[in-house]
């Protein structure tokens, strides 16, 4: 029997199927506002902000725009993914950007 809070290191290649990729929601946030478990389950509520005019003035509302829920396995899988995409960004911030002419010979 495998550990559950451990992702599997043999897993075979995975197929995306091709009916659901379209429909799939994207989901934007601006941070977690909060964060738990419940039998098992990761529980992580994501949060947006929304600008709103109060007369010249503006106030900032915040509104849940997902509830994540996962397996620990998915939890781990997740933050594999976001720690290797953040290192990917610093490594595109590092190297020098690309100086375009502005007249081509």
């Amino acid at each position: 029997m495998t550990d559950p809070e451990t992702p599997g290191t043999t897993q075979g290649p995975v197929t995306i199927s091709t009916s659901s990729s379209e429909r799939a929601p994207i989901i934007y946030f601006d941070g977690a506002s909060c964060f738990g478990h419940h039998n098992g389950a990761i529980q992580i509520e994501l949060a947006a902000n929304l600008l709103m005019p109060v007369g010249a003035a503006v106030r900032v509302d915040v509104v849940q725009t997902a509830h994540l829920r996962c397996s620990v396995a998915a939890a781990l899988a997740l933050r594999e993914a976001l720690d290797k995409a953040l290192a990917m960004y610093k490594q595109g911030q590092q190297q020098p950007a690309e100086v375009i002419p502005a007249v081509k010979n």
